[in-house]
């Protein structure tokens, strides 16, 4: 072109911006600036990225697991056509591993996995590979810094790096208890802008045994049978915890045993206030700025003087329940326990004591409502630091020794669900850890652009 015809262009700037839409949904959209001189185009553009690459909390290098399996086996499909253009836009590089089997994800992080080169690990698929995701992290910093996992009272070493979930699973829990929808392109934009919401881990030990970590819901007896009885059913997809549910709520089965727990003191909560964590939530900044004060306090108790103030209940229930955060679902928009705080450094405790068929329901229906689904005489609910259970009704004599009991042959044990996985034994401890993972996600931000040239 001549240079008349070159001095007449109009030059196109295209900006890329996440924009709130409906139901905590975001998108990408764009907006085009038009400008007739190209120097000050490229000074824009130059400025622009400029502003960008100084916002330390944006992910340049992400690793990202995708498990092929989960759900309706769309995880594969959903990054290729809704994240990984979104994250190609933003100049964010990647690296994609597919899982195979179960443990991947997680044998790959404690082992492999370079992870020095990377600013966050990412995961495409549901629940189970988040907890995954969180093991391998974990673990893998415990080794380094040489912590025993065995020990229920050791310090845990926090990982460095955050954690991600693009929703693809069945139920998508943690991801809808943190942002508050299961939609895959609005959980990449908020680990494109760097979002950030920190979530408590607490852990599980049988005896002196470390058994998993936990972040959402662990679960005995309805749960716990639920899943169990949907692991034979997984080619049914998603549909087999519908089925897996009637069954169990037919078979109406309670289970006898001993809990005892640690009350939560000193906390600016309840599990019935109906104060709702989100983005900023009081309760959580609290609770992040007096956690160096409550470490060197946890430090100068010794283990008798821990055991003051435990509770201990007996009885027949029809399940046991626990929740770090709401476990909010799409069939359960409030969750097991509305006002669960996501790094608050406690866990809630619910326990649905036998009763009928039909009262059961009710609370069942509850959990799809807006109506306190704690508001019965057989359900109670306690917000706790740590707690013991010991299958069928026992002699406990001491909090810091509860081991397995030799039950009557017509006596029925449940199992325990722990995010997902089935506990090998009955008889846990459990208690929240001094360890907050930092989760690629939170449901209140100021727009932010994402260069587009």
């Amino acid at each position: 072109i001549n240079e008349q015809s070159y001095n007449n262009l109009i030059w196109d700037l295209f900006i890329s911006y996440v924009l709130r839409a409906s139901k905590h949904q975001w998108r990408c959209t764009d907006v085009v600036f038009l400008c007739p001189d190209l120097t000050v185009c490229e000074q824009w553009i130059r400025a622009i990225s400029d502003q960008l690459s100084i916002l330390a909390n944006r992910p340049k290098s992400l690793l990202v697991y995708i498990n092929p399996f989960g759900g309706k086996r769309q995880g594969k499909w959903i990054y290729d056509q809704k994240v990984a253009p979104l994250f190609s836009k933003a100049c964010i590089s990647t690296d994609v591993i597919v899982t195979e089997q179960p443990n991947h994800a997680r044998n790959h992080l404690e082992t492999k996995a370079n992870l020095d080169k990377y600013d966050g690990v990412v995961c495409v698929g549901g629940d189970g590979i988040f907890s995954e995701i969180v093991h391998g992290l974990v673990t893998r910093t415990q080794d380094e810094n040489k912590v025993d996992l065995n020990d229920s009272e050791a310090q845990l070493m926090p990982s460095a790096l955050r954690i991600g979930i693009i929703p693809a699973g069945s139920t998508d829990c943690i991801c809808f208890s943190t942002v508050g929808t299961n939609d895959p392109v609005t959980s990449a934009l908020h680990i494109i802008v760097g979002d950030s919401q920190p979530m408590d881990v607490c852990s599980v030990h049988h005896n002196s045994s470390f058994l998993r970590f936990f972040v959402s819901l662990l679960g005995y007896g309805f749960y716990g049978d639920v899943l169990t009885d949907s692991e034979s059913k997984r080619w049914l997809g998603p549909t087999r915890y519908d089925l897996a549910g009637v069954k169990t709520f037919l078979n109406h089965n309670y289970y006898e045993g001993t809990i005892s727990f640690l009350p939560a003191e000193d906390n600016m909560s309840n599990p019935r206030d109906k104060l709702q964590c989100r983005s900023g939530c009081c309760v959580c900044q609290q609770r992040s700025s007096s956690k160096a004060r409550d470490m060197m306090e946890e430090k100068k108790k010794s283990v008798k003087d821990r055991r003051e103030g435990w509770t201990v209940l007996s009885g027949k229930f029809i399940a046991i329940n626990t929740a770090c955060i709401s476990c909010a679902c799409p069939r359960s928009p409030k969750g097991l326990s509305p006002s669960a705080h996501l790094a608050d450094g406690t866990m809630d405790l619910i326990l649905v004591r036998e009763c009928s068929r039909i009262d059961f329901l009710r609370h069942l229906l509850r959990h799809t409502n807006k109506d306190d689904q704690f508001d019965h005489q057989f359900v109670e609910v306690h917000r706790v630091k740590k707690f013991h259970f010991q299958p069928c009704r026992t002699e406990v004599s001491s909090l810091e020794d509860l081991t397995p009991s030799r039950c009557n042959s017509d006596s029925a044990h449940s199992s325990w669900t722990c995010d997902g996985e089935i506990l090998p034994h009955n008889a846990i401890q459990v208690r929240y850890r001094e360890i907050t993972l930092k989760y690629c996600h939170k449901s209140n931000l100021n727009l932010s652009l994402v260069l587009s040239q």
